[in-house]
């Protein structure tokens, strides 16, 4: 099922882990919180191959991590709108449906990524390194924002 993240906040219970995605053309970046969903930590960069497959491994995943849900990062366009990009996203969520039963929510991710490479760059890190780790630190930066927030509505 896909919800609104407000409705996630409400719907989940008081304890599980959620997995947050940055999907790119190449790669998933996948990361995971805590069971008190406090805390989002990067987990690992799945190199993105048929569909079916890639379904098959997040759902291994959500099964080793006894996931409660999913967040998927939704990559606006600066100005709010939604592209290509978005459409593509929303539809990988359709299809990952008619594999996975889990819920399933979007988080605005349109700052995730130059946010991570900026911080890899003052970490001085190589180009490299920055490949290596920006799927999985981009996953984990849309999965916190995700998490605050939906802590946030739990408050009011």
């Amino acid at each position: 099922m896909i919800i609104t993240l407000e409705n996630l906040a409400r719907e989940l219970p008081a304890q599980g882990r959620v997995l947050g995605l940055d999907l790119g053309s190449k790669t998933i970046g996948i990361a995971l919180s805590d069971l008190s969903r406090i805390i989002s930590s990067p987990l690992k960069t799945l190199k993105r191959t048929k569909f079916g497959r890639d379904a098959m491994a997040l759902s291994a995943l959500m099964d080793e991590h006894e996931i409660q849900a999913l967040i998927l990062g939704l990559p606006m366009n600066m100005d709010g709108t939604e592209g290509p990009r978005c459409q593509a996203t929303r539809q990988f969520a359709e299809n990952l449906q008619g594999k996975i039963d889990c819920t399933i929510a979007f988080w605005d991710e349109r700052w995730s990524t130059q946010a991570v490479t900026r911080t890899l760059l003052e970490a001085d890190a190589s180009r490299a390194r920055r490949s290596e780790l920006v799927d999985k630190l981009a996953a984990s930066y849309i999965l916190q924002g995700a998490l605050d927030r939906m802590r946030d509505q739990m408050r009011q």
